[in-house]
């Protein structure tokens, strides 16, 4: 089953500094037919003006994965971390038992990110932060795992949840095949490009909710850079 959400459909908010596109239940937006996808609680398509951000503020109990999609995304927070995502890859925060910290973006140029929110599976942790890079090399024609909740997934970033975030570069043309299992649901977001999935196109920053399917096959029908939740 194949539920497109597009970008169109999408709650949002233009804060002049920040333009935030929902696929989830958000702040001021709220639709009850799109609260959660299993336990995938948040994802939010954000576009943030040169040197401005996100000041500090707490998060507890929520695993937070930020996919920089262009410019570079600048972290701080209280327990003394600080570092620089850009383009391509993946930071992860763990917000544990509280954590307070501030997004910024640095740059001369507008930043593009996916904020991915999922609902830990286990809590009482103390927070951390962590960051890596992804050559976008290493995930061409397939997907590769960015962020783990799973003993056994090698370098990916590790997350207290029954989740898995993955990517994937397909050229024009080229089929990726993840191995899903009928009792778990994904959710893919094209970061750019557009795909089909079993017959239905998925254009640049639409959301597919996909669920009942043994293994998710994805074709490009452009060049395409591709993100998605494995979730329980």
């Amino acid at each position: 089953m194949i539920d497109l959400r597009p970008l169109a459909s999408l709650g949002g908010a233009n804060h002049g500094w920040l333009d935030a596109k929902h696929h989830f239940s958000f702040g001021g937006y709220h639709d009850p037919a799109r609260t959660h996808w299993g336990n995938l609680r948040v994802w939010n398509d954000d576009t943030i003006a040169p040197k401005t951000g996100f000041p500090p503020h707490p998060h507890r109990d929520m695993e937070i994965i930020t996919y920089v999609r262009e410019g570079a995304i600048t972290h701080q927070d209280n327990l003394g971390n600080a570092g620089r995502t850009e383009a391509g890859d993946v930071q992860v925060m763990s917000a544990g038992t509280g954590i307070r910290h501030a997004e910024y973006n640095m740059e001369d140029v507008t930043t593009r990110i996916f904020q991915i929110w999922i609902v830990p599976t286990r809590t009482g942790d103390q927070p951390q932060w962590g960051a890596k890079p992804f050559p976008k090399g290493e995930r061409s024609g397939q997907f590769v795992t960015l962020a783990s909740g799973y003993d056994g997934d090698g370098d990916a970033l590790p997350i207290r949840t029954d989740a898995r975030v993955v990517g994937a570069t397909l050229r024009k043309g080229e089929r990726a095949d993840y191995p899903l299992g009928r009792d778990r649901k994904a959710y893919l977001v094209p970061a750019t490009g557009a795909v089909e999935i079993d017959g239905v196109r998925v254009e640049a920053r639409d959301g597919a909710a996909i669920s009942e399917v043994e293994v998710l096959s994805v074709t490009a029908l452009e060049d395409s850079e591709l993100v998605l939740v494995d979730a329980a």
